[in-house]
């Protein structure tokens, strides 16, 4: 059994500035959603959080959803390949982090409440 990996939010911070940069911005729902990814990036780096209003939820999940997607189809295969088990854990890790981001977010906006979500990178998770 393997130790779990730490939040390490520098690591996410440098895969959410990533995939908004290799994602490309030809329609205007892909463009705000990489925007988001730059616009979490910029919030975690400085406070280890981001909130997002309730109106933003439904494009946040994609856009996490898109992060989660990228990096098992992209970036995965080519740790596992190289037989990285550090690199691999680091990008389920990350892989991990935007699916329960996704979760909070899509549970969130099903719901009557019309309140925001603050996603944490700090261990607490989402509140």
């Amino acid at each position: 059994m393997t130790d779990p990996i730490p939040a390490d939010p520098v690591f996410y911070v440098k895969l959410l500035r990533f995939v908004a940069d290799k994602t490309d911005r030809n329609d205007p729902r892909t463009a705000a959603m990489m925007d988001l990814l730059v616009e979490a990036a910029d919030a975690f780096e400085a406070a280890g959080s981001y909130r997002l209003p309730a109106d933003r939820l439904p494009l946040a999940a994609r856009a996490f959803a898109g992060v989660a997607g990228f990096l098992q189809s992209r970036i995965l295969p080519s740790v596992v390949a190289e037989r990285n088990t550090a690199g691999e854990r680091q990008v389920r890790w990350a892989i991990d982090t935007a699916m329960a981001s996704v979760n909070s977010l899509l549970v969130r906006a099903a719901s009557a409440d019309e309140t925001s979500v603050t996603l944490a990178l700090d261990g607490a998770g989402h509140r």
